[in-house]
């Protein structure tokens, strides 16, 4: 036998509340994103001081030993993908998507209707 049907009865109050509870989990996964990002950009800055420090310390130095130029190597190599990194993260396509698909709609829109009064003057 079957167990009965319930049939729910959604108002549209429950479902601007869910949609709403939707939205506010969206924006706390944002903003623990973006405090995430902002953490590892404060983590790359100051790993990217005390690179640049060491390699001040390294150049200064008098006899510039195979091991030395070895080191300094690696270090821009380090300091390059630390460059990588925090120019990444400050620009990513959530940023920009929003202001992205909306010049896409409006410009769509501005070609139509140019195109619309074209044909119009005609």
């Amino acid at each position: 036998m079957k167990p009965p049907q319930q049939f729910s009865h959604s108002s549209p109050e429950d479902n601007s509340d869910s949609e709403f509870v939707q939205e506010l989990q969206e924006v706390e996964r944002s903003l623990v994103s973006l405090k995430e990002r902002y953490n590892q950009v404060q983590s790359d800055k100051e790993h990217k001081a005390q690179l640049q420090q060491r390699r001040q310390d390294l150049q200064q130095s008098k006899n510039l030993t195979s091991e030395i130029k070895a080191e300094l190597r690696q270090i821009k190599q380090q300091l390059e993908v630390l460059e990588i990194n925090l120019e990444s993260q400050l620009f990513s396509w959530r940023t920009f998507k929003k202001p992205f698909w909306q010049a896409v709609r409006f410009g769509g829109m501005g070609v139509i209707i140019g195109w619309i009064l074209k044909s119009w003057v005609r």
